[in-house]
């Protein structure tokens, strides 16, 4: 989907008139940037369209990250797979439980004293974050029947391990 063709169908159920009070902005810019920008002038550059330059621009994963963020989610990018090897699944499923695992002990030592210090918490939502990272890397490759990249980050792990 493009980006005039979502801002298109949000404007049908938000007021493109409040959003344009909202933003400060004029209708007729908000209206814009529902429709294409085909060179001929009919459309503006939406914001959606400038954000997206950005991130290309910088290649920064902060960016994502803030914006997941203000919308009350979190952004975990999507692993880059290249050959099959479904040989590896008992290993990666593994990976996954041991994963858990680990965030359940460090809730578990952290909450041994009916508190969670700010510091804590932090270690709770690093664990929660690799758990995420981890099992988003093996639903993909699910989907994509390709495991080449379970296998590499297991043989990174095991090289950092020794």
């Amino acid at each position: 989907m493009q980006s005039h063709e979502l801002l298109r169908e949000v404007f049908q159920k938000t007021s493109a008139k409040q959003v344009a009070a909202d933003l400060g902005l004029s209708l007729s810019m908000i209206y814009k940037w529902a429709e294409p920008d085909e060179g001929d002038g009919s459309g503006s550059v939406n914001p959606l369209d400038r954000v997206e330059a950005l991130i290309r621009s910088t290649n920064d994963p902060r960016l994502v990250q803030w914006i997941c963020q203000r919308a009350g989610g979190f952004f975990i990018r999507n692993p880059k797979t290249t050959n099959p090897h479904p040989d590896y699944l008992i290993p990666a499923t593994n990976e996954i439980v041991q994963e858990f695992a680990d965030l359940l002990a460090v809730i578990a030592t952290a909450a041994a004293d009916n508190q969670i210090t700010q510091k804590e918490s932090e270690k709770i939502r690093a664990r929660w974050e690799e758990l995420k990272t981890v099992t988003e890397t093996f639903v993909a490759c699910c989907e994509e029947g390709n495991f080449s990249a379970l296998k590499e980050k297991q043989a990174r792990l095991g090289s950092e391990r020794t």
